[in-house]
């Protein structure tokens, strides 16, 4: 009952002031956990370290990029398995998939130990550390490096523990670490003197501290219990949770790329200026984590966003998606355009907050902030119209559009740009990109805006219910393509008067989960797709899979009925008078059924046959971990 309030409250509560109560949590979530990026430079930068100081930072920060995609990909990865056993009610291996996640956590940043501390001044050299800050760079590097066994676990299991059902616990552990961070600096620094050894010990003691209070609520945790068998490697268990937190995983690479390659012609075009190497690298590193807050902010915005989007398209409300989306964009607008006055008008002002230098320091810094942010607020938009379309099940286009400006255009205009430009050639490769990917953003959002239109004169269809039944057998159907296994399955239930489910159960879908029947049926049609491991791992797909189990179960609680797809069988396996179908046909007979159904030449048809069949076949596996088609899985 609770949960049907909540989302009435979705469909029905004035949207700005549903937006204020989601995003503000998200906005100060992803502020804090960005203060770790940007305290030590402001104290480095403000203490006789200086700029030379901030480079070795900046160098350092893709390494521990590389670290967190790790710690991310199996931490979400583990709190979407996590998930999915809640949503199934089956917590046999939920503390299996943890206790493996950890062990491997653990094993990989001892890997990183192990690599770092042997390649420690070529990997250096490599993210952009110049003969002046190497020394400054490995010893800060030394100690963060030192710590990457905790720094690891810690963000792992705050995936974990927002899973589990305290958000505010995974909150206060990071908070509570970047807080420590900030009063340790300038003791470390300014007082002990401890200079870039200093910075590091603050940062890792409040990484430490946030690991001890992950470990502390690991031992009271609500819907899992690590036991000594959940630390032996089940690799079957395992790589489910890789392709669960493979999205993040790329994600987090993704910015290392763009990192490394701007480091690495920085460095180039560098030291073929008058600003020299550590300059830019370090004015950069600055720009970058300024940059950050600005993302966060609005990336905030639009996750609050997220779950009253989903729950407004599922059910075709259409007028307050749009509504929705247009008060995101202003508020977006608002922070781009104030965000892209101050870096344009008052540079120096924030420059300064890094530490005081002159000549030629200020004037690259400057000329950074104007030229490489100049289209700040292009890249808000992109970033939360990629989101966006995350949100109401569009996730080819939300990769297009978040791949395109940071890895199609940016990557090459920061190598191809420098040749006729110098360095400054680096810098106009942020804006330039910003303008390419804002045109296929504003391509992507007319065509939605066109096909929401389209909907809205098609979404006078009642929406199903689920139908009350007599206790007895429940079938499922799976079938192939061409095989008639729909047409069976309703005559199957004409017979014994039963109910019978088949797209009536995507509309049921998309109202428990608030997510668009579009998506839902994209979330199967798409199977074959060369994204689809990436977009299946995302939380809107898993909250979909779930939302699919829980809808079949209601049904089958009802009593007798026959469902056609969605894995119904392996779903429903706990039954009891569960009896699973599965229909297939010779191929020359579905051929000639497609053609008569759909009007398909016979080429077309084959293709459709073989796509559809496929598509199926990578769904269920996915789902269900099982070879779909396979005599052992059905009755």
């Amino acid at each position: 009952m609770e949960k049907v309030e909540n989302s009435k409250h979705l469909g029905e509560e004035k949207i700005s002031k549903l937006l204020l109560k989601f995003s503000i949590p998200c906005i100060l979530s992803l502020l804090v956990s960005s203060l770790y990026n940007i305290v030590d430079q402001i104290f480095i930068g403000n203490s006789e370290l200086g700029y030379l100081g901030n480079a070795a930072t900046t160098v350092v920060f893709p390494i521990t990029v590389i670290a967190l995609a790790f710690a991310w990909c199996f931490g979400d990865g583990s709190a979407a398995y996590l998930s999915i056993c809640q949503g199934k009610s089956q917590s046999s291996d939920a503390h299996k998939c943890i206790g493996n996640s950890l062990v491997m956590t653990f094993f990989i940043s001892i890997l990183f130990l192990i690599i770092g501390f042997t390649c420690m001044d070529p990997i250096l050299y490599l993210f952009g550390a110049s003969s002046t800050s190497i020394g400054y760079a490995r010893e800060y590097f030394i100690i963060i490096l030192a710590a990457f066994p905790v720094y690891m676990l810690s963000n792992m299991m705050n995936s974990v523990i927002r899973a589990d059902g305290s958000p505010a616990m995974a909150m206060l552990s990071m908070l509570v670490g970047a807080v420590l961070n900030i009063v340790l600096d300038p003791i470390f620094i300014y007082v002990a003197h401890l200079g870039m050894a200093g910075a590091a010990w603050a940062t890792i003691i409040g990484q430490i501290v946030s690991f001890i209070i992950s470990v502390i609520y690991f031992l009271h945790t609500k819907t899992f219990k690590l036991q000594f068998n959940s630390f032996i490697m089940d690799f079957k268990v395992f790589f489910k949770v890789i392709k669960l937190g493979v999205s993040t995983f790329v994600t987090q690479v993704s910015i290392v790329i763009i990192s490394l390659v701007c480091n690495i012609m920085l460095v180039k075009y560098g030291t073929m200026s008058e600003y020299g190497v550590d300059i830019p690298i370090a004015v950069i590193g600055i720009v970058m984590k300024v940059f950050t807050i600005v993302i966060n902010i609005v990336v905030g915005i639009i996750l609050g966003a997220q779950p009253i989007l989903g729950y407004n398209y599922g059910p075709g409300k259409y007028d307050r998606v749009k509504s929705i989306l247009k008060l995101v964009v202003g508020f977006t607008c608002l922070v781009g355009i104030i965000a892209t006055l101050i870096f344009e008008l008052f540079p120096q002002m924030i420059i300064n907050l890094f530490g005081s230098e002159d000549g030629l320091y200020n004037q690259f810094a400057q000329m950074t902030f104007r030229i490489f942010l100049a289209f700040v607020l292009f890249t808000c938009l992109i970033k939360i119209s990629s989101i966006f379309f995350q949100a109401v099940g569009q996730p080819i286009k939300s990769a297009i559009v978040s791949l395109a400006r940071d890895i199609v255009f940016f990557v090459p205009l920061v190598c191809i740009l420098p040749v006729f430009m110098g360095i400054k050639g680096v810098l106009w490769a942020a804006p330039i990109a910003d303008g390419f990917g804002i045109i296929i953003t504003v391509v992507f959002l007319v065509l939605f805006f066109h096909e929401l239109q389209q909907k809205q004169l098609q979404s006078n269809i009642a929406t199903p219910t689920i139908q009350n039944s007599t206790k007895g057998v429940i079938i499922t159907i799976s079938r192939q393509h061409g095989s008639a296994g729909k047409q069976i399955g309703k005559l199957v239930a004409e017979q014994l008067h039963i109910p019978f489910y088949y797209k009536e159960t995507t509309a049921l879908v998309a109202q428990e989960s608030g997510l668009s029947q579009d998506y839902l049926q994209q979330l199967q049609e798409n199977s074959q797709s060369a994204l689809y491991d990436l977009y299946l791992s995302t939380t809107v797909a898993q909250v979909a899979i779930q939302a699919q189990a829980n809808v079949l179960r209601q049904i089958a609680d009802h009593g007798s009925c026959v469902i056609v797809g969605r894995s119904a069988d392996y779903v429903l396996k706990d039954y009891d008078q569960l009896i699973r179908i599965f229909i297939y046909a010779p191929e020359e007979y579905r051929i000639q059924k497609i053609q008569s159904m759909y009007g398909d030449d016979l080429d077309t048809a084959k293709d459709n046959m073989h796509r559809s069949d496929k598509s199926r076949s990578n769904y269920y596996h996915s789902v269900t971990g099982q070879e779909w088609g396979n005599y052992h899985n059905y009755d």
